[in-house]
């Protein structure tokens, strides 16, 4: 495995460990809800958790990019656009579902 391939595999592991945090958040949330509970806190959290799933979906497209092509990538301006994914999935914008999560 080349070094660009031990990134991605890293970016693709981080997303789908997120993936499950947020997982278990929305539920938490959900809970909450549900409940009657305050939750203030948990929604705090579910959204910094998007948001750096954000982050690392931008990563993911930056590796892509480096590995394909020798240009200079610039990110995009604007949180949630951020492109096609290398399957050709379009990448959810934040507050989007995740791999139906």
């Amino acid at each position: 495995m080349n070094h660009a391939q031990r990134y991605m595999a890293q970016a693709n592991r981080h997303i789908a460990e997120l993936a499950v945090q947020i997982f278990r958040q929305r539920a938490i949330v959900k809970h909450a809800l549900d409940t009657g509970q305050r939750s203030e806190m948990a929604e705090s959290l579910l959204d910094a958790l998007e948001g750096c799933l954000c982050i690392l979906e931008k990563h993911r497209i930056f590796l892509l990019h480096c590995s394909g092509s020798s240009g200079p990538l610039k990110y995009p301006q604007e949180r949630g656009s951020f492109g096609i994914a290398d399957d050709g999935n379009t990448i959810p914008a934040r507050g989007d579902e995740v791999n139906g999560l």
